[in-house]
């Protein structure tokens, strides 16, 4: 159990992390950024490491049955939704607070999800997994919270709540589409955990192998959505820049990290074992909340925020680490 915990933490530490090197790319419009971003994680960095480290690549999604690919393409089609609506959440609310009310919402939902593939756990089990959830529901009303006064300071009248509203109801839409990686996940490892082990491959390799059909799915609407931005924002000529290397240096590292996260979560559920979808689920993204929130305040994202906007944050942040040491607990005793 506890390497499987170690490694949803760790997971969770890179996806908070990932969005960082946005801050420092230089002339580029929101749309050059993603649009990069999405093209790079979605779809090079996947199909590179599959079929760099899948032994058998064909054999395995030649063989996978036609069921598995429509739940694993539609949830993942949402979840690409989901992440593209999320990233608009940020540029509308900030790093710290997109990732507190996109992700809670992943959470409270996404750690549900898994039990229609998996079935539900032992009824002890099962509350404490509902206790940790409610207690991190309750962290991320708190940080919503936060993010409502923070702004309030920042602009010093209520001009601008409208923006922060927008922000958070995009965040808590994109965060109930983004659930579909959950149950894709889910719906994908039995079959492709089998015919991966068959093929000779470690069984990490199962996670690489499960991120395949996800990121894919999830890329196409991604890529329709930004090739349209381009061009409605007229930000094609932002690409022409002398900072154009640096920037797709930059993007790079954030796609990396975004596909190594979910890939490394993927290994993670596993290694948890009957319960590892839901409790690794909650886990993985509690800690990129927590990881995002202190990114957030390095970046001084909240140096002009009161006193009191802080102390929800903190509180808010202080929740969400309880709720997901009693869901850890919860596998334990499973």
């Amino acid at each position: 159990m506890i390497e499987g915990v170690s490694l949803a933490i760790f997971a969770g530490l890179m996806l908070g992390l990932y969005a960082l090197p946005e801050k420092f790319t230089k002339d580029f419009k929101y749309e050059n950024t993603w649009s990069l971003f999405f093209l790079l994680t979605m779809f090079v960095v996947p199909i590179i490491a599959s079929l760099t480290l899948i032994n058998g690549f064909g054999e395995i999604f030649g063989n996978m049955p036609m069921d598995i690919w429509v739940k694993m393409g539609l949830t993942s089609f949402l979840w690409g939704i989901g992440v593209m609506m999320w990233s608009k959440a940020i540029n509308h609310i900030g790093l710290s607070l997109g990732f507190s009310i996109f992700i809670g919402t992943i959470i409270l939902v996404g750690s549900l999800l898994p039990f229609i593939e998996d079935g539900l756990p032992p009824t002890n089990v099962l509350t404490f997994i509902l206790i940790g959830i409610f207690i991190v529901l309750v962290g991320v009303i708190l940080n919503g919270r936060a993010g409502i006064l923070r702004e309030k300071d920042e602009a010093g009248t209520s001009d601008k709540k409208g923006s922060m509203v927008t922000g958070i109801m995009i965040a808590v839409v994109g965060g109930l589409l983004a659930t579909g990686f959950s149950y894709a996940n889910a719906a994908g490892r039995p079959y492709l955990h089998e015919a991966s082990i068959a093929q000779g491959n470690a069984d990490w390799i199962t996670a690489v192998a499960v991120m395949f059909p996800i990121f894919l799915s999830g890329g196409i609407v991604m890529t329709a959505y930004f090739l349209w931005q381009l061009s409605k924002n007229n930000a094609w000529g932002n690409f022409k820049t002398p900072a154009f290397g640096k920037n797709v240096l930059l993007i790079l590292v954030m796609a990396v990290f975004h596909y190594a996260a979910s890939a490394l979560f993927a290994y993670a559920a596993f290694k948890l074992g009957s319960s590892g979808n839901t409790v690794g689920y909650a886990i993985f993204n509690t800690s990129s909340v927590a990881t995002a929130i202190v990114s957030g305040l390095i970046t001084k994202e909240w140096i002009n925020a009161s006193s009191k906007a802080k102390s929800f944050l903190y509180a808010g942040l202080a929740l969400m680490i309880t709720g997901i040491v009693v869901v850890a607990y919860s596998n334990g005793i499973n």
